[in-house]
């Protein structure tokens, strides 16, 4: 059974997934021709550019927005559409940023992990945002020893007044929450939220524009000019900026010679199901989004319209999978086996953006060219914390974001395939360090 959609689009024009399919409504802004003069130039239509743009229109800035293809074309719009505190590369945030930040490396860190949650919460609620925002999640335990790392994070949170968010569940506790039989244990977070990642990012461009911001797509930059007054030039137009913001992630090649070697991309897949019916109540019937506690996880939840959004595992060689379905399947049957032979509507990939040291990349390319990057898979919270602290540095507020800048990461100055290897073996390791623990 596959549900009709209002908005089919041809496969250019986005990815063949569950969100096309199931917009609210599609983009239709100009591709930039001629000349604009602007505060500030955003390259990158994706959350961190959009949430951004957001950030400076309503702070009385006038804003201009390209991108190369859609807005939310790119894992904006690919991805699982979880909402939670985990930071990527929190360990080696503490362990750089307290030799600056000192004892209040943790506050920070802490107040970082839920700052995405209150902007996306408040933007959606000012904006009449609809994109099936909902509360509630499970980190899910899959042996003894997950649950050791669950007790402690759920300790902090209890000791940081959270106890009324979280809920440390065993066995039995899950099985009241989920259809499967497949965990020891979870922590239950109402706090963490999850919803249609690219309604949400269509809904703050929306927002961006209604504040005066211009928005511009199939505008692909080709060069960035530095200077006093730098630019951003595309084949048919230029915008002249006071400054000028990259926030393309893994997608674009610009500034290779500064940014080469920084960060890679990991394609995740994702499918969604045929709609279940009543068996979606059965098997998630408080609506929970759930990810286990492996270093390569599954994650999934149920759509606004009852199907199963799974997804899973991480190919590091940069390259897509060649049989999506065929790599879930397994993965959906053996945490739900009553889906057996489920039919699956839609797959697709989703293009992540690695940093070896997991730290998200936040910088300047010259006096008034910043760039931002690297999420690690853990991009709908993060980007949306990292367009607050771009707006405010580029409004003169550079704490937050020199804490970021100050952070030193690993280059690899040769190709990005090898790039690549070396994040495939670093995987592997912690896979083999997986059956180990």
């Amino acid at each position: 059974m596959t549900a009709a959609f209002k908005h089919p689009l041809p496969a250019a024009e986005r990815a063949p997934s569950y969100y096309s399919a199931s917009l609210n409504e599609e983009t239709a802004y100009p591709t930039l021709e001629g000349e604009v003069n602007v505060d500030v130039a955003i390259i990158g239509g994706g959350f961190t550019g959009v949430a951004t743009a957001v950030e400076m229109a309503e702070r009385g800035y006038k804003v201009a927005l390209v991108e190369t293809h859609k807005i939310g074309w790119g894992a904006t719009g690919r991805n699982g559409g979880q909402v939670t505190g985990s930071l990527s590369g929190d360990a080696a945030m503490r362990k750089q940023m307290s030799r600056f930040l000192g004892k209040e490396v943790d506050d920070f860190i802490w107040y970082l992990r839920w700052r995405g949650h209150e902007i996306i919460k408040n933007r959606v609620a000012k904006y009449g945002i609809q994109c099936d925002l909902k509360h509630g999640h499970l980190h899910a335990a899959m042996k003894s020893s997950h649950m050791d790392e669950l007790k402690a994070s759920y300790e902090e949170a209890v000791r940081r007044g959270m106890g009324d968010d979280v809920t440390l569940l065993d066995a039995a506790g899950v099985r009241e929450h989920l259809g499967s039989d497949l965990y020891v244990g979870a922590i239950k977070n109402t706090r963490n939220m999850h919803l249609h990642p690219l309604n949400l990012c269509i809904g703050e461009a929306k927002a961006a524009a209604s504040l005066g911001a211009l928005i511009f797509e199939h505008s692909e930059v080709q060069d960035i000019i530095h200077g006093d007054r730098p630019a951003v030039v595309t084949s048919r137009g230029r915008i002249n900026a006071q400054q000028v913001l990259l926030a393309g992630d893994v997608y674009h090649k610009l500034e290779r010679k500064k940014l080469k070697g920084m960060i890679f991309p990991a394609m995740g897949g994702i499918v969604t199901t045929e709609p279940l019916g009543d068996l979606a109540k059965q098997l998630n019937p408080q609506d929970l989004a759930v990810y286990d506690c492996r270093f390569v996880l599954d994650y999934y939840r149920m759509t606004g319209d009852g199907r199963l959004l799974f997804g899973g595992g991480a190919n590091y060689s940069g390259r897509d999978s060649r049989d999506i379905e065929a790599e879930l399947r397994p993965c959906i049957e053996r945490t739900f086996p009553q889906l057996k032979g489920v039919g699956i509507d839609f797959k697709w990939s989703c293009a992540m953006g690695i940093v070896i040291n997991r730290i998200p990349q936040l910088g300047k390319l010259s006096n008034n060219v910043w760039y931002c990057q690297g999420y690690s898979g853990h991009g709908v919270a993060t980007t949306h914390i990292m367009g607050e602290v771009m707006a405010n540095a580029m409004s003169g507020s550079l704490e937050k974001f020199d804490a970021f800048a100050r952070c030193q990461h690993i280059r690899v100055p040769l190709s990005e395939r090898l790039g690549n290897h070396m994040l495939a073996m670093g995987m592997w390791y912690y896979q083999m360090l997986e059956k180990l623990r």
